[in-house]
């Protein structure tokens, strides 16, 4: 079970760190033109740097505090808020008629669930 929860983890960092990196590199047109993050559009530039770095940090707290055993709480936590991320981004793509992309929140969506529910009942 610890294999499989580890390779949920690895799986939810690099999604949110790829994709936290691009919104803290690259424009909007780009992130939406070249990148198929099409639901950054028209939000404002600081905003999407802002979920970029959040993104970023979120891909540290899902491994590092399970890992190091500092504060592990908040690896489960940090799998709820991707989840509640996801939540509100799959409605925002299938509003746009995006079926891939929704596919791909509800598998993150999956992923965090299954995370947040497994670390938490690790810490018990």
């Amino acid at each position: 079970m610890n294999t499989l929860l580890w390779s949920c983890q690895i799986v939810l960092a690099l999604a949110f760190g790829y994709s936290g990196l691009c919104k803290s590199i690259y424009s909007e047109a780009t992130l939406v033109d070249k990148k198929g993050q099409t639901g950054v559009a028209g939000m404002p530039h600081a905003f999407i740097r802002i979920i970029g770095i959040a993104e970023i940090l979120g891909m540290v707290g899902i491994i590092v505090p399970w890992w190091t055993g500092i504060a592990p709480v908040m690896t489960p936590i940090t799998a709820v808020c991707f989840a509640i991320i996801m939540v509100f981004a799959a409605p925002i793509h299938y509003k746009r008629k995006e079926p891939r992309n929704v596919a791909t929140n509800l598998t993150l969506l999956t992923l965090a669930i299954f995370t947040a529910y497994g670390r938490f009942a690790g810490l018990a």
